[in-house]
């Protein structure tokens, strides 16, 4: 019988105390039937974000024990970063991996979503599959004023949360928890250091603005090595695959006299991803997965 196994990747407000993020994996550890995979911090976004997989209720558990623990550690009136967000643990999405549908995952949603608002007072939205209504479906709709905006939006009947307070947790903000497919954050670093490049070729690939249907992007600046990046979510890779992407990224790139000095996956990526790039480059005829290695070992 296969087991059930449920992937979760919940985002973090703190990306530079490396104390709060061990503290905070830490406490997706400690559960038991939870591997962690993976985790990464960006210090310019000031995000850490955190890959553990599991059975539901093991991932549900871990999910809100990781919650808990920012909410302890992260005081968003003194965040500052990049990336968008609306508290300390911005977003927490379920993903189906095996003998898991996507309505389990949304069901897990609910469930944690209701424990996250009752137990710890903070106000939850659900978002994508999970999501209770078509005017906050996605995350832009949700994270639209960001934390500092949020706090009289939610006030609104437009931005009411679907579980909670509708006031803002005083110092962990919002929390947002869904349901999705598989989704991959693909940043493209550029030469320069002109932010706006970067927001104009944001647009040009942006699917809300007539871009790439599943392409989420925009432009950041990395203070710290004083480029700007074109950071973007693919919310599904095979109907628009990496390649595409990184391609007319280079193309609007050279329009303004700017190289690409590198990209980055965070977190984890499914193989399929690579293995597409790598068909594309290298021009390969005829190539199948069962031609991988590791997918041929148990």
């Amino acid at each position: 019988m296969t087991k059930k196994l449920v992937e979760c990747v919940p985002n973090f407000s703190e990306g530079r105390r490396k104390d709060v993020i061990e503290a905070i994996v830490d406490a997706a550890r400690k559960v038991s039937g939870i591997k962690v995979l993976n985790y990464s911090s960006d210090a310019d976004h000031n995000r850490t974000v955190l890959t553990f997989v599991g059975n539901p209720e093991s991932a549900k558990e871990a999910a809100f024990s990781c919650c808990a623990k920012a909410a302890e550690l992260i005081d968003m009136e003194k965040h500052h970063g990049e990336h968008p967000r609306i508290g300390a643990t911005d977003v927490i999405p379920f993903i189906p991996v095996a003998d898991v549908t996507m309505e389990e995952c949304v069901d897990l949603a609910h469930s944690l979503g209701k424990e996250i608002a009752d137990k710890l007072n903070i106000p939850v939205y659900f978002y994508e599959e999970a999501s209770k209504r078509s005017d906050l479906r996605s995350l832009p709709q949700i994270r639209k004023g960001q934390y500092e905006g949020l706090k009289e939006l939610i006030k609104t009947p437009e931005r009411t949360p679907d579980a909670g307070p509708h006031t803002m947790h005083p110092t962990a903000g919002a929390t947002a928890v869904g349901a999705r497919p598989f989704l991959i954050a693909f940043n493209i670093n550029l030469s320069t250091g002109d932010l706006s490049i970067a927001k104009k070729i944001a647009q040009t690939i942006r699917e809300a603005k007539g871009g790439y249907k599943y392409c989420r992007a925009m432009g950041v600046m990395l203070e710290e090595r004083g480029i700007a990046q074109v950071s973007i979510n693919m919310t599904n890779f095979e109907g628009t695959p990496l390649h595409r992407v990184f391609e007319t990224v280079k193309s609007e790139a050279t329009r303004y006299g700017v190289n690409i000095v590198g990209s980055e996956i965070i977190g984890l990526t499914p193989m399929q991803a690579l293995l597409d790039v790598a068909e594309f480059y290298l021009r390969l005829e005829d190539f199948s997965r069962k031609q991988v290695l590791e997918a041929n070992l148990d």
